[in-house]
């Protein structure tokens, strides 16, 4: 695996939340087990404490999406140096499931699954994989999504950096509430105002 794939652990992880709509996906170990993903080291060694330790990992990485949405890169690269801090990984060389076409290893580096806590054996990867989709492609390729009510957090990986949207739900329905609020404003326009007087020839003079 790329070490930079891992941050879509961080988009998961931010994404179990959506503040504008008061929803959770993470209040309880089975939730959390769902999220670490069924068979893995990280949900063998889950319990009942990861799931507010995890929850606060979460809020501190969406602070860095928000930061650097919002073009703090300063704030955002040091809440993840944070992360990085305390949640350190153990890189090893890898290639057993790597062959070419020789069938020699394909070596690639690799993180190795020893985190004593579920929390930081998911933790430790999202956050590495963040740094390295930031260093490689710019803070300002974090972002969280414009639709309203929508506050997901996405990683922009388009050629011109132009994406603001977590998915192409949110896309369509941003561009529809736009369109509709374009069509609203247009409409006083097109009425034109007070209706005309009637025309002289279509008044009827009564005589006694």
């Amino acid at each position: 695996m790329e070490l930079g794939s891992y941050a879509e652990y961080a988009v998961r992880l931010v994404n179990s939340e959506e503040p504008g709509r008061g929803t959770d996906a993470l209040t309880s170990l089975d939730e959390l087990r769902r999220l670490l993903g069924a068979g893995t080291r990280a949900a063998s060694l889950a319990e009942e404490a990861d799931v507010p330790r995890l929850r606060a990992v979460r809020g501190r990485l969406r602070g860095v999406f928000e930061s650097a949405a919002e073009g703090d890169q300063v704030r955002a690269v040091d809440l993840l140096n944070g992360l990085l801090v305390e949640y350190p990984v153990s890189p090893v060389v890898s290639g057993h499931d790597h062959l070419d076409e020789e069938g020699r290893p394909r070596w690639h580096l690799h993180l190795a699954d020893s985190a004593a806590t579920a929390t930081a054996a998911y933790a430790a990867p999202a956050a590495m994989g963040l740094a390295i989709h930031l260093t490689e492609l710019g803070v300002d390729r974090l972002g969280i999504c414009q639709a309203a009510p929508c506050r997901n957090a996405y990683l922009d990986t388009s050629t011109n950096r132009s994406r603001r949207y977590c998915s192409d739900r949110c896309a369509t329905r941003a561009n529809v509430a736009a369109y509709r609020a374009r069509k609203r404003q247009e409409a006083p326009a097109a009425g034109g105002g007070a209706a005309p007087a009637a025309p002289a020839s279509a008044e009827v003079t009564s005589r006694g």
